[in-house]
């Protein structure tokens, strides 16, 4: 386990690979674990991090500083500790919503976003997320034995409070407003995936939003839930290696017709 010393509280992180990095953030539930085998398809060419978050997994979570603006200031003295200059993030859910106000407060050190799953509003927050995630006795009958292994078992290790109090944060974010500032940014780069079955982030909302700006895009998994990393696992690789290639317009980034014959 490798872990950094950031604002006095201990943050755990693991690393694969060699080469540009490429920072995973995890969302509202489990922790750095369910991107591993993401970071592991990427570790040929890319140095891929992933921390989980305060109150989250093995990190610190002796104090409670679990709004957005916390993840942000702890994402920038991430990158600072480990030396990093720039890089991409992909983020899920939570961690999506942290990559884009990142990206849009700080241009410079995150010029590509990957977020997976994301809230367009809090509207879109479904009353199944946070029954899981409070863990009520309906919810572990009817849905958390639905959960992906590793997901469920370190989502056991969150603190109390810190899903209420960041969702509660991400309300007070006008995410319109985020993505017009990242659209203003010509380096920028925004990619919005979400699976088209999510039961937990209602992804209706995004329909909107192909053509809007030429630098945002979106793309349906259409057989994923909540966790396309871990559901439609092969088109997600390739989806995120043509994303950190990509040097021309993003519109140009579809699901191949190859992909899904492979994939079947």
């Amino acid at each position: 386990m490798s872990a950094v010393v950031i604002d006095g509280g201990l943050v755990h992180y693991e690393a694969f690979g060699r080469g540009q990095p490429v920072l995973f953030l995890h969302g509202w539930l489990g922790s750095w674990r369910y991107w591993m085998p993401t970071m592991e398809s990427i570790s040929d060419k890319y140095r891929a991090y992933a921390l989980d978050l305060w109150g989250f997994g093995d990190t610190d979570k002796s104090k409670p500083r679990y709004e957005i603006p916390d993840y942000v200031g702890l994402i920038n003295n991430f990158l600072n500790n480990m030396g990093i200059t720039e890089a991409p993030i992909i983020g899920h859910a939570l961690g999506a919503a942290v990559a884009i106000e990142h990206a849009a407060r700080f241009p410079d050190r995150t010029k590509k976003v990957m977020a997976v799953s994301l809230p367009m509003n809090p509207g879109a927050i479904t009353r199944k997320l946070n029954d899981m995630v409070n863990r009520s006795v309906m919810s572990r009958m009817l849905y958390w034995r639905q959960m992906h292994r590793d997901v469920q078992q370190e989502a056991d290790k969150t603190a109390d409070g810190v899903v209420d109090r960041s969702i509660h944060s991400f309300s007070q974010i006008d995410m319109q407003s985020r993505l017009e500032m990242i659209a203003q940014s010509s380096d920028s780069m925004l990619l919005l995936v979400h699976g088209e079955r999510d039961d937990l982030i209602n992804p209706v909302s995004h329909n909107l939003l192909n053509g809007t700006w030429s630098n945002i895009h979106r793309i349906g998994l259409t057989e994923s839930k909540h966790f396309p990393m871990l559901e439609e696992t092969a088109k997600f690789y390739r989806l995120l290696q043509d994303f950190l290639d990509v040097q021309g317009e993003l519109s140009r980034l579809q699901l191949k017709e190859e992909w899904r014959r492979r994939t079947r």
